[in-house]
């Protein structure tokens, strides 16, 4: 298994933008597929993205879609997450997981980066 560390939550405003970083420890990073999750408090963990081992693929909740970019760097052991056009309900803590072929749930989670959008 992984160990996954998230940086780059924050404060921003209404319609800003920021980065989250996850870095990945192990030496097979590449063949876990790769997504990010967020829980706000009081609601259910939600799907946000994810990119598929080969960088080729990537899959998005609807909420984020057109707004939030993930991307992965094999070589750096680190996945990112762009978040542009932000609104308050994406206020969370979001999350970094990896997944070798048995579901997110059953694999590797970060300790999570709280964002917090204000109106």
């Amino acid at each position: 298994q992984v160990q996954l560390v998230e940086s780059g939550g924050g404060l921003v405003q209404t319609g800003g933008s920021l980065r989250l970083s996850c870095a990945a420890s192990g030496r097979t990073f590449s063949s876990y597929t790769m997504g990010w999750f967020r829980q706000a408090p009081g609601k259910a963990r939600q799907f946000v993205a994810s990119i598929w081992r080969s960088e080729s693929s990537a899959y998005y909740a609807d909420s984020v879609k057109g707004r939030f970019t993930i991307s992965r760097d094999n070589a750096k052991n680190a996945v990112y997450l762009q978040m542009n056009s932000l609104k308050p309900e994406d206020t969370a803590v979001y999350y970094c997981a990896a997944d070798r072929g048995t579901g997110f749930d059953s694999g590797s989670w970060g300790q999570g980066t709280q964002v917090t959008v204000s109106s």
